[in-house]
């Protein structure tokens, strides 16, 4: 038979095997999300009432507050809180980076201290040196490295069409560029900050350090300094002078926060759903993950509304410190496995910004990605057309390593302008579209309906 052939056919299969009532269905939820949602004013309070939400802050206790009023607001059959203890890192007093050519001229650059970094102990003034690439630095000669500052200026690969593949080639550089440079004897390393744009907005984010290292300060500079600081440096030297005041305080608790509708025929099979709720410290966190919030407490809400009776319970779960260590979705994991009488069944998450919606990966196997498929031709009204193998999301990534056969679903917007904004302080509510978030929404909505009733 001839591919297309086949092809029309098995759409024309799929077509008739979700009933009429599906796409009726689904139109409702799309005219609730974009006549009545919620959604955007949600991720307005979330933003402007509470703000960046880093884990240990008052912030974000603040949020975890504000996420079990507006889950009570909406009468879900059970709200609940579970502890969690998480990190407690702060940024000190604002930091402040200087290049000093050598004409003895101070140019101010625009930085942050990535986040968990130590601080400088005062105002460091020192010859730095520049690396293309982490592995440039990695087969670098120490003596060349030894008491000064790194620099590492490699670019986000901006001749990737998905943009997060880009991210994650040169993640390396901001997790593990201060182990490698301390172990070349770097007193302090400043990476390019993971960003397509040329603009004068550092982007912040987790790294790491290793017990066996000497820990030294790591901070971002924004893509324009960096363009300015390798300019300096591809024709002379420089000096960079540095000053961060951050701190590690001791851990502290805090919580997931979780509501449930119950499933009306099979009440122990859990669908999980949600985002996470802290933030980096910049900006306000709308896109990362705020719109995330809004788009899953929104799907939760319109279900109700339109007196959906689930077959499987549903449970939105709000995820504490994604951001600089994962403990929230680790601990939730480890809970639900302890619940022995729940059945997990899927997970899915929002953690790619409020953009207009592209689709929906998953990381299952070839049944779980057929069910997956099958749905794309109820969403073709919709422009979503994503319906593949792929990431997930870091929160509900650690449920595949307590339930073996779990598919894990990753909702995927357009990722064009995500960069532009994450981990930033640009990362503010007004950055976020109204239509392109209740368009998400109705996105998830609609795909939780369909696994709900399929699985």
């Amino acid at each position: 038979m001839h591919y297309k052939l086949l092809i029309i056919i098995i759409a024309c299969f799929f077509n008739s095997a979700y009933s009429q009532n599906d796409s009726v269905f689904i139109r409702q939820i799309y005219n609730e999300a974009l006549s009545n949602g919620e959604s955007y004013e949600n991720l307005r309070s979330l933003c402007k009432d509470i703000g960046a939400r880093i884990t240990g802050s008052a912030e974000a206790e603040m949020a975890v507050n504000w996420g079990e009023k507006k889950m009570n607001s909406y009468k879900f059959d059970k709200v609940y809180k579970l502890p969690v203890k998480v990190p407690h890192w702060e940024r000190g007093t604002k930091e402040a980076g200087w290049i000093k050519t050598n004409k003895g001229e101070y140019l101010k650059v625009n930085l942050l201290a990535l986040g968990g970094s130590i601080g400088t102990n005062g105002i460091i003034d020192e010859e730095v040196i520049m690396f293309s690439t982490l592995d440039e630095l990695k087969n670098a000669d120490a003596t060349k490295i030894n008491g000064k500052i790194v620099f590492i200026n490699q670019h986000m690969d901006e001749k990737q069409i998905q943009t997060f593949r880009a991210y994650g080639g040169c993640y390396a550089i901001r997790g593990y560029g201060a182990v490698e440079a301390s172990k070349k004897g770097a007193i302090a390393v400043i990476i390019r900050s993971l960003a397509i744009p040329q603009d004068d907005h550092p982007h912040t984010g987790t790294m790491s350090y290793s017990d066996d290292v000497q820990k030294i300060p790591a901070a971002a500079l924004s893509t324009n300094a960096s363009n300015k600081l390798a300019d300096i440096l591809n024709s002379s030297s420089a000096h960079f002078v540095l000053e961060m005041d951050c701190r590690d305080y001791p851990d502290v608790i805090s919580y997931n926060v979780v509501a449930e509708i119950t499933g009306a025929e099979n009440a122990n099979n859990i669908i999980t759903f949600g985002g996470h709720l802290d933030s980096w410290d910049t900006g306000e966190g709308a896109h990362d993950d705020g719109a995330g919030i809004a788009h899953t407490l929104e799907a939760l809400r319109i279900l109700k509304e339109l007196g959906y009776k689930p077959k499987n319970t549903l449970r939105l779960v709000f995820f504490m410190n994604e951001e600089n260590g994962n403990r929230g979705g680790m601990g939730y994991a480890k809970w639900a496995k302890e619940q022995e009488q729940e059945n997990h069944i899927l997970a899915l998450e929002s953690d790619r910004g409020g953009f207009a919606p592209r689709g929906f990966s998953m990381d299952g196997d070839r049944e779980q990605l057929k069910l997956l498929a099958s749905f794309e031709p109820l969403f073709k009204t919709y422009d979503l057309h994503i319906f593949d193998k792929g990431h997930s999301g870091v929160d509900i990534g650690p449920l595949k390593e307590q339930f073996k056969n779990i598919p894990l679903v990753g909702f995927v917007p357009d990722s064009q302008r995500y960069f532009d904004f994450h981990h930033s302080p640009n990362d503010v509510f007004e950055n976020v579209n109204k239509r392109e978030l209740e368009l998400g929404s109705a996105a998830i909505t609609s795909i939780l309906y369909l696994f709900d009733k399929n699985l």
